[in-house]
Parts: structure tokens; C-alpha cells; sequence
């Protein structure tokens, strides 16, 4: 077990680090997840803390009425990138992360991205702490967005693209990951989501077994590609933890 500690921000309980967090945990690295079905209020800063993920929910990144743990969120996202400590927002979380550095979410004009899609990694993610390894390539990954965060701020690389939503990947100075899609989730989570809401599936057209089915055949390379993100994503947060002892 290593010293380094990441602080997870779940904002619904069927909406967890799934494949994230069993890898990050593999490798040695203790998470401490809070939220409102986690029963633990989100905390004012990120001390004590080496490393922050912010995952996916229904709300949007400035739904503060609806969830009132949102600006505590957005205030430990901008620290994270501020003090250079591993952060990775996913989904609501990237749109989070943007909106609390500068950028702007819309409602995705091309209409929403459901259901397993691929991903283009551009050159930019050559060299990348997270992604080097997957520039120049197409990768599969779960899809579950009606948003996207449409501007960023000007010193953010994009790292990966996709037809409908030019920002799935993005990168805010040096330790700070947006992902518009669900690096996290396997099967268990597309299940979960296609039992959530079938009739938004049906209004887009799609068959919930079709969808859950595309997402299970896919399993191998999903947890192949982004178990080993989530693997260096510890190895940043162990990285951080061990800089941070050797300051103190």
C-alpha cells in the first residue's frame, strides 16, 4: 500500500469509479469517495489529498439548486489544476472541470452521444502523463452525454475528438484531465443506466439490449485501454505523494 490518497467526487451512487477505481485500488492507492449516496459532504480543499476524480451524473455543471455539492466541486477542481495535483473529471465532471477554469457547456447541437463510440486520440496526446500511447489511434469507449463542453479555457490541449463532439479529451495545464466519455464503466454501469431512463433510449432511436450488448462484447478492450489509464493515473498520485513527502 502506498501513501498516496485520491479523492473521489460521486455525484449518484449508480455512477461510482467502477473500473477506475478497482485498478487505482490494484495498485495500491487508497480512495475516499464522498458525495450524497456516499454520505460524505465533499470537502472544502484537497489537503491531505494527492490525487482528485470527479465522476458523471444526470445534473448539469451548474445545477446548484438540484445539487448543492456542485460549488464545492467546481472549487476543488480549479485547486486541483492551480496546485498541479492529478485531477481527472469525467463526463459531468470534465464539464465541471471547464466550467470551473473558464470554459463554457452547451447542449450538444449534434444531439447526444449514447451507447459505445469510438474516440480519436490527435498528435497532441503523444507525450501526454495520461494518454501517450493512444495518439493517432480510434479507441472504443462508453458514451452517455446530452452535453459537452464546447469552449475551453486557452490553456487547454485537446487531446481526443470525436465526430459529434470535438472536446471528449482535454487536458488544463499540467495535471488536469476533462474525458467526456466513461473510462470507468463496463457492462455493470451500462446496465445500470439503460434500467435508469429506457425512455430516453427509446426517443434516440436505440434498443437498450442492443446498446448494453455492444458495451459487454467490447469489455476486453475497454478494460484493456483504459485500466491501463487508470494505472497511470495511480502512478501520478503515488508520484505526487511521494514529492510531497519529500517537501515536507
Amino acid at each position: 500500500m502506498s501513501d498516496a490518497r485520491v479523492l473521489v467526487v460521486e455525484h449518484q451512487g449508480d455512477a461510482g469509479p467502477g473500473l477506475f477505481g478497482t485498478r487505482i485500488a490494484e495498485c495500491g492507492v487508497e480512495l475516499e469517495t464522498v458525495g450524497p449516496d456516499a454520505g460524505a459532504e465533499v470537502p472544502s480543499s484537497l489537503d491531505g489529498f494527492d490525487g482528485l476524480i470527479v465522476l458523471g451524473g444526470t445534473m448539469g455543471p451548474t445545477d446548484d439548486h438540484d445539487a448543492p455539492w456542485l460549488p464545492a466541486t467546481r472549487h476543488l477542481l480549479a485547486e486541483g489544476v492551480a496546485r498541479g495535483v492529478p485531477t481527472l473529471g469525467i463526463c459531468l465532471g470534465a464539464q465541471l472541470l471547464a466550467t470551473a477554469t473558464g470554459g463554457h457547456v452547451r447542449t450538444n447541437p449534434e444531439g447526444p452521444e449514447v451507447g459505445l463510440h469510438t474516440v480519436r486520440f490527435g498528435a497532441d496526446a503523444a507525450g501526454d502523463p495520461l494518454f501517450d500511447g493512444l495518439a493517432g489511434t480510434d479507441v472504443p469507449a462508453v458514451q452517455w452525454h446530452w452535453l459537452e463542453a464546447d469552449e475551453l479555457p486557452l490553456e487547454a490541449s485537446v487531446l481526443a475528438s470525436s465526430p459529434v463532439c470535438k472536446n471528449q479529451a482535454f487536458r488544463i495545464g499540467d495535471a488536469a484531465w476533462g474525458v467526456q466519455f466513461h473510462p470507468e464503466a463496463l457492462g455493470g454501469s451500462a446496465r445500470d443506466w439503460v434500467a435508469d431512463d429506457p425512455q430516453s433510449l427509446v426517443d434516440l432511436g436505440l434498443v437498450g439490449a442492443e446498446v448494453l450488448g455492444q458495451v459487454q462484447h467490447a469489455e476486453p478492450e475497454l478494460s484493456r485501454v483504459w485500466g491501463a489509464v487508470a494505472e497511470r493515473f495511480a502512478a501520478l498520485t503515488v508520484a505526487a505523494a511521494k514529492q510531497e513527502q519529500t517537501a515536507a
